[in-house]
């Protein structure tokens, strides 16, 4: 629901979606929660030190995996029409070295798991946030979002049954929308990275693949992608306005599941990041396997008693135990602790080591929708900010790739908090 003004209001009445995300209910949610909270639950650190951070391996790499083609103004459609190639994407953030004593900008990135266009229009809602704010996103795509369930059979996912996943299969409806959202949210600058498809977790999940099963997982995320006129049957639709292949830069794997043998099998499509690491301090990003590491990230929680995990589960499954329509009296309360935590992270590291902030959630309507409250009062407060640029993943990943490799490593042994002196760190 919105008001006149266009935003939603900030009181929703609890709504019962036990399933990962959201308009979905299904046979597994218990199994999906209970699962989400091994790979997304970090609680009561106690420890607020943020160790030395290791630097990368100290390559220096182009900002762009291939050479964009020469395009000669004409739309190019690809496959069955389900996507096409209308140039190189733009409006995007033009990545430059820092200059000797140049302070770093404050980086922000909000990333949403799943990217389902449901009924909340929550998908067409943050496009509206980040037109306000100037703000770049991610969202990461699962594949069988684009799969009618009369076709559930065209997915066989590693180590399960053909036809099975851990989430519900979208509505038609659904399937029509999330289309729709995809092509005006690239136009627009932001991107398209991947969720995978099943959202698998726990047994028989992403830690227990083989390279070449998420090979097989990510393969078939394209195919999803590449192939949805045939899968639906919907040619009425425009072609999707940009090519998956060329596009998609990195994901974040289900459950934070798997990252080992994931980098892996990544590497061989060209992928520049991975943003499934099960959380770390903020510290400047350093490479695995040749690939950007951008963690979910410990957020000081309840005034930094604790290191909390910057994503909307784990607030989710610290206020209310993982019940996603927990008692409406301490909404307020929890969605204040939520901003506090966002806020203090962001603050951390603005006021210091100008380390990258990672925030990521779901469309979701958990506890009223104070969470996706939470999330619009901080992009709100700090996009708006002297320095901050709010960008996608693949943005901060072009930016990194045009720093000088040991200013990069000297970035990376400042503590979160830490004030430089920049001349001494940028030169």
């Amino acid at each position: 629901m919105k008001s006149p003004s266009g935003r939603r209001r900030k009181a929703r009445a609890p709504r019962r979606t036990a399933a990962f995300h959201p308009g979905f209910l299904t046979v597994a949610a218990f199994l999906v929660v209970a699962s989400l909270a091994a790979g997304y639950l970090v609680l009561n650190r106690t420890d607020n030190t943020a160790p030395t951070a290791s630097s990368g391996d100290g390559k220096k790499t182009s900002a762009t995996a291939t050479k964009e083609p020469e395009w000669d103004g004409k739309t190019k459609v690809l496959g069955d029409g389900s996507t096409s190639y209308t140039g190189p994407q733009k409006g995007g953030l033009k990545p430059e070295p820092l200059k000797p004593g140049e302070k770093p900008p404050q980086f922000v990135v909000f990333s949403w798991d799943g990217a389902l266009a449901g009924d909340d229009e929550l998908f067409q809602h943050y496009r509206e946030m980040a037109k306000r704010y100037d703000a770049h996103m991610t969202f990461f795509l699962t594949g069988i979002y684009l799969l009618p369930k009369s076709k559930k059979d065209l997915y066989a996912p590693p180590q399960h049954p053909r036809g099975s996943a851990a989430i519900s299969f979208p509505t038609d409806d659904h399937i029509r929308t999330t289309i729709e959202q995809l092509g005006k949210a690239w136009e627009e600058g932001h991107e398209i990275g991947t969720h995978f498809n099943g959202h698998f977790c726990g047994e028989k999940g992403g830690d227990d693949w083989s390279v070449a099963e998420w090979k097989s997982e990510i393969d078939q995320f394209f195919a999803f992608a590449e192939k949805w006129k045939t899968n639906t049957g919907y040619t009425d639709m425009d072609p999707l306005p940009f090519d998956f292949k060329k596009e998609v830069a990195g994901g974040r794997a289900p459950c934070l599941e798997g990252q080992a043998n994931l980098l892996k099998a990544a590497k061989s499509y060209g992928w520049r990041y991975d943003a499934s690491s099960k959380g770390d301090f903020q510290i400047w990003p350093t490479k695995k396997n040749g690939i950007w590491d951008f963690p979910l990230q410990m957020l000081p929680y309840e005034g930094g008693k604790y290191q909390g995990l910057s994503m909307d589960f784990n607030f989710l499954y610290n206020q209310s135990e993982g019940q996603t329509d927990g008692d409406p009296a301490r909404y307020p309360q929890w969605q204040q602790e939520t901003v506090d935590t966002y806020m203090a992270g962001f603050n951390r590291v603005y006021f210091g080591s100008r380390a990258p902030l990672f925030i990521g959630n779901h469309f979701e309507q958990w506890n009223g929708g104070i969470y996706m409250n939470a999330v619009d009062q901080v992009i709100e407060n700090v996009c708006t900010k002297k320095d901050v640029k709010c960008v996608s993943f693949k943005e901060l990943a072009d930016w990194m790739d045009v720093q000088k490799p040991e200013t990069l490593e000297r970035l990376r042994t400042l503590d979160p908090a830490q004030s430089p002196d920049w001349s001494t760190v940028v030169q």
